[in-house]
């Protein structure tokens, strides 16, 4: 069970930073990633650091903006995003491979976690 947190109401410019917790399953070697949606579109994929060589790759659309990281001791995923712009309004998700040790998990993120809605506007 993956649970958000960190979401809300910021003036385009701002931060915030989301939180996902995960419980009854340990992301230590596991792909995490963040993805966001607008209601009556397609879930968007933001990030995800891949188990077996630590990298993290982002979306163009947040490239620069957004950073993610993971406390594998706190069995946490962090999503910190600065210079928020008002398209950047959505639900905003955490998401774990099914499988530790797995290479090309960014492929299989499909334990999800409930959202988290922000909102850019001014």
């Amino acid at each position: 069970l993956l649970e958000e947190s960190g979401g809300g109401l910021v003036q385009p410019g701002g931060s915030l930073r989301l939180s996902c917790v995960a419980s009854g399953l340990t992301l230590d070697r596991r792909a995490i990633g963040w993805f966001r949606q607008v209601p009556g579109e397609a879930r968007e994929p933001l990030s995800c650091i891949s188990q077996h060589d630590g990298i993290t790759n982002y979306a163009d659309s947040v490239k620069g903006r957004f950073t993610m990281s993971r406390a594998d001791a706190q069995n946490t995923m962090y999503l910190q995003m600065d210079n928020l712009k008002p398209e950047d309004t959505a639900t905003y998700y955490c998401a774990a491979d099914t499988v530790q040790g797995r290479h090309g998990g960014c492929a299989y993120l499909e334990v999800w976690g409930q959202g988290t809605l922000v909102t850019v506007s001014s």
